[in-house]
């Protein structure tokens, strides 16, 4: 199906259910579906946290990046699904607590809602592997 790709497989993989994969990589470049504060079991987690949502949501990148052989100091794009934009100083302080300069190139996006009513942020990444 996915010809010239290697898709990226976690066990447990909770979006195996919604028949959506974590992520592809081509060649060097590793692109995530987004990922969101949904924990291995499946479950929701901080609700109404914003700062526990981001955290679960990375947790989950950087897993994923790492079963593609890549860390989160690699990631060069992150965009960033935001259902309240009041929540915009959390994206901020989330930059400084997992990124550094050089910047990754960055995308925020208000919107109404997510696949579940109860999570507030979705986080979308591509990196690079060795």
């Amino acid at each position: 199906m996915t010809i010239g790709t290697d898709p990226i497989l976690l066990e447990p993989d909770v979006f195996s259910a919604f028949a959506i994969g974590q992520g592809h990589c081509v060649g060097n470049v590793v692109y995530l579906s987004g990922q969101a504060a949904v924990n291995d079991a499946g479950e929701i987690v901080g609700e109404g946290d914003i700062t526990a949502q981001i955290d679960q949501a990375m947790a989950n990148i950087k897993r994923a990046l790492q079963a593609a052989g890549s860390d989160i100091d690699r990631i060069f794009k992150i965009t960033v699904y935001l259902t309240d934009m009041n929540n915009f100083e959390h994206i901020m302080a989330m930059r400084h607590r997992y990124f550094a300069e050089p910047w990754p190139a960055d995308t925020t996006v208000g919107v109404q809602s997510l696949a579940l009513p109860e999570l507030m942020v979705e986080l979308e990444v591509i990196a690079t592997r060795s």
